[in-house]
């Protein structure tokens, strides 16, 4: 079936269906592969255009790509693109219109920290026919998929649906720093200057803080100093709370949820005494005048602007997943002054962080029921081509010698233990975009190993080193988190019947939490006399209701 025909067809098909949400019966092709039968064996790369939804930065072409060039030249393989932007919202909804239309693509090819198929949607739309289930496609086609994914249980299991099926692939990226995400950066100078040591406790905080606001650190002689800050988007409740009871969120859009598992059980820290505790505390600072009004508003670029401003530094300390977030490489060397500090002790002995599964649950390689067989294949055989590490290099990162280069003698690995392979090669600063690879879209086989063998600078403070002085402060973080209390929120599958209500549950939920905390932080509420109404408060939105849900998704989880 030529390419035009078989879009003549899809458009027909579609045109049958009212919307691809009710496509169970309606397919695109008429080759969808029999599960009871092997695939048909494939030999060489016969041409073929696949139809695909993908993000695109503001700085690349995705058709003129270097690694798009690549792939045409080594699989034969074409592309009619359609894209969106980074920008999360309108993304995940022209997604959605897209399958509402019935004029989907072949492929989705997504980003998890722009827009990815949610497990409820996976299953909602694979029971439906609308996607195409990948084992047969990766046990025939995919050997390097298959040797990953059984490398490790927990990638598998988050792809893997109840049913046993795999309806797209989640990426695998990870990430050491990511894992644990309520940092807290402080200025060591300052700290220096006044005679201080690092904070070991919520009190010895305090107390650094009233003298980054009255003792005149940056020496100007003004009372400008911002003791504390930090964004939206960033981690200054979780970091704290820890000091009060394990708090599992993460930077916004990550992990916003306060549940937990104890004894088997699900719950929510958020309604209980050391969550409570938690806000008086912070409710303290804030009304000395130690947290910036602004930390819970302003978003990462009014923060970065904080850091940068003034001659002399003016921001004494940041809640931020890394200190970039919160000033630039900047002339004077400021940024150099800043250094992580442990998570706090509390006045009850609490001392945690919170741990975040670098990975996010759902699948950004979604294959629907519109691409023909011999274009299934294809795909999966390209997704297994990046599945090597050489496939990863040109696909992530771009063309050897361009954007990246092999390991020279004297580079230092990552992780030092480690034989370094591989380094970036730095771009000119306002120079054109190298337009070089697909960068995040190929981010699939992201391994430990793999991130932790590129060469890095040694020296932490230089924009060479950047990523050591990342690694090394992550180090004063792993191993506080409460693992008895971590619950698996990335491999847990709710029932697609379930999904919307779910959402609801959440959104109301998880919302409600993070409005009061500030809340209670910022003095509007008062904690004292009202903490019970909050508490109904979140029993009034179904909190009941939306732990049985969990719960119940959790105990059908195969090997806890």
């Amino acid at each position: 079936m030529t390419t035009q025909l078989r879009r003549t067809k899809s458009a027909a098909v579609a045109g049958l269906c009212a919307l691809a949400l009710g496509l169970a019966a309606c397919s695109g092709s008429d080759t969808t592969a029999d599960e009871s039968k092997p695939l048909p064996t494939v030999t060489g790369n016969p041409a073929v255009t696949l139809d695909v939804f993908a993000p695109q930065a503001a700085d690349w072409n995705l058709s003129t790509n270097d690694f798009t060039k690549k792939v045409k030249q080594q699989f034969n393989m074409s592309f009619k693109w359609q894209t969106t932007t980074f920008d999360g919202g309108p993304a995940k909804e022209k997604r959605q219109i897209s399958l509402a239309s019935g004029d989907y693509p072949d492929l989705y090819l997504l980003i998890p920290w722009v827009d990815q198929f949610t497990p409820a949607e996976l299953l909602k739309l694979g029971n439906q026919g609308v996607l195409v289930p990948l084992n047969q496609l990766i046990d025939q086609y995919g050997p390097n998929i298959k040797k990953a994914l059984d490398a490790e249980p927990e990638w598998k299991a988050m792809a893997t649906a109840p049913d046993g099926k795999i309806y797209g692939m989640p990426q695998w990226v990870d990430c050491y720093h990511c894992t644990y995400q309520g940092k807290l950066w402080m200025n060591s100078t300052w700290l220096k200057k006044l005679g201080l040591e690092q904070p070991k406790t919520t009190e010895d905080m305090r107390n650094v803080l009233r003298a980054f606001k009255t003792q005149d650190p940056n020496g100007n002689g003004k009372a400008d100093e911002i003791p504390l800050s930090a964004s939206v988007r960033d981690a200054l409740i979780p970091y704290f709370m820890n000091a009060f009871i394990y708090d599992p969120q993460g930077t916004s859009g990550n992990n916003n949820s306060t549940l937990v598992l104890k004894d088997g059980k699900v719950d929510l820290q958020a309604n209980k005494d050391g969550w409570r505790e938690g806000l008086a505390y912070l409710n303290s600072l804030y009304k000395e005048g130690l947290i910036d009004k602004g930390a819970f508003t302003q978003n990462p670029d009014a923060l970065q602007q904080q850091g940068d401003s003034g001659k002399v530094p003016l921001l004494g300390s940041a809640a931020v997943l890394h200190f970039g977030i919160a000033m630039s490489d900047l002339p004077d060397g400021r940024q150099k002054q800043y250094d992580a500090v442990p998570p706090l002790t509390g006045p009850k002995g609490v001392n945690h962080t919170g741990y975040n599964f670098p990975s996010a649950p759902g699948a950004t390689f979604v294959l629907t029921n519109k691409a023909t067989q011999e274009e299934q294949i294809q795909a999966i055989k390209l997704l297994d081509y990046i599945f090597t590490d050489e496939g990863q290099m040109n696909a992530f990162w771009g063309t050897e010698g361009k954007t990246w280069k092999r390991a020279e003698p004297g580079d230092v690995a990552l992780d030092k233990s480690l034989k370094p392979t591989y380094k970036t090669i730095p771009q000119p600063e306002g120079g054109t975009p190298p337009n070089s690879g697909w960068q995040a879209l190929a981010q699939y086989n992201n391994t430990e190993k793999y991130r932790n063998s590129e060469a890095i600078g040694t020296d932490i403070y230089s924009p060479a080193g950047y990523e050591r002085r990342l690694f090394e402060a992550t180090k004063l973080y792993e191993g506080k988190e409460d693992k008895s209390l971590i619950y698996p929120y990335w491999k847990v599958w709710i029932d697609p019947s379930l999904a919307g209500e779910v959402a609801t549950l959440q959104t109301n939920i998880e919302n409600y939490v993070q409005q009061n905390a500030l809340q209670f932080i910022t003095g509007s509420k008062n904690i004292d006399s009202e903490w019970d109404a909050y508490v109904k408060g979140l029993e009034g939105l179904g909190l009941k209701r939306y732990l049985e849900i969990q719960q119940t998704a959790y105990d059908k989880m195969p090997n806890k």
